[in-house]
């Protein structure tokens, strides 16, 4: 299983984020994921740098390999200029892009007034739009006049020798079917092993399958989930709340449902190193061949630290 580092945009700058790549790859871990967001979930969180901007810059600083987790290439970014910043993104990181998408939130996505489509509609809209990413991907003039989309006379000049695989993110069924039908990858973040699974069997075989999860690194678990808690309450809202609500203030309304216990479930909090290696084995028995792990609030050396000198040296001892 290869061990990445999850770089989250909602609560970081810029500046961070390219301090965390860099210490990423000097405590061993071996690839990032990187989320892309207009707005945080909640305030706490504070922060949404463009992941176009961020990516460019991660190419300068550390030589890991950079999935988004993820973009929605359908209604916020027209799925042309996804493409283009794409294509740019694996030029500049000399093939080592990976572009992970799914069918968003309105969170992010309602920005501009338009209207909020149904689960079964943005499946449909994200099929098309990877559909012409690729057609564009491709190197030729292209016009496409789809259900949802329309490009006409447009090329993309820089293109990467090989194109990026394009990995599809899905948690219900419906979404999954649909990563095994056009995805070179599948992306999650839970533990489940039936989604592998049905991933597998519908059509994805052998191709490769990418988790993540949270950490709280603090000096002690009661300390790392009051960290959680307070950046990350919203990991706790159920449902589909998080693909419907459509601003901070709305999820912070929703968490406050959510209690400190619920979020400490989800993290990983505290400094133990066998609570990572517990975590990172649910996701390996599950059949993920990546797990991505990231970090909330302000040790995150002290996260680096521990996989550098206890995690990731386990790791290879088991292997």
């Amino acid at each position: 299983m290869r061990i990445g580092y999850f770089l989250s945009s909602e609560e970081y700058t810029p500046s961070e984020l390219l301090e965390q790549a860099r210490g990423a790859e000097r405590a061993g871990f071996e690839a990032l994921w990187i989320s892309d967001h207009f707005h945080p979930w909640v305030d706490a969180q504070g922060q949404s740098p463009f992941v176009w901007s961020t990516i460019g810059a991660l190419s300068q600083v550390c030589r890991l390999p950079v999935t988004t987790a993820v973009t929605c290439p359908t209604v916020r970014i027209h799925p042309a200029i996804i493409a283009q910043a794409a294509a740019t993104s694996a030029v500049l990181h000399e093939g080592r892009f990976v572009l992970g998408v799914g069918s968003g939130e309105a969170l992010n996505e309602h920005i501009l007034g338009d209207a909020w489509p149904s689960a079964d509609v943005r499946l449909e809209m994200l099929e098309e739009s990877v559909e012409l990413i690729r057609e564009l991907w491709e190197g030729g003039f292209t016009d496409h006049h789809g259900k949802h989309y329309r490009v006409e006379n447009a090329r993309i000049y820089t293109r990467p020798e090989t194109p990026p695989p394009i990995y599809v993110s899905g948690f219900g069924p419906k979404a999954v079917d649909l990563a095994a039908r056009i995805g070179d990858g599948y992306m999650s973040t839970m533990p489940d092993g039936d989604l592998v699974k049905r991933f597998r069997d519908g059509g994805g075989g052998d191709k490769p399958c990418q988790a993540g999860f949270k950490a709280a690194y603090a000096s002690s678990e009661a300390e790392g989930a009051r960290i959680a808690y307070e950046r990350w309450p919203n990991s706790g809202v159920p449902g589909e709340l998080s693909q419907v609500l459509p601003s901070p203030r709305h999820f912070e309304q929703a968490a406050e449902l959510v209690t400190e216990e619920m979020v400490r479930k989800a993290f990983v909090c505290g400094n133990d190193p066998d609570a990572h290696l517990e975590m990172i084995d649910q996701y390996a028995k599950a059949g993920f061949d990546e797990v991505y792990v990231a970090n909330t609030g302000p040790h995150y050396q002290g996260l680096f630290d521990l996989y550098a000198n206890q995690v990731l040296p386990a790791l290879r001892h088991q292997r």
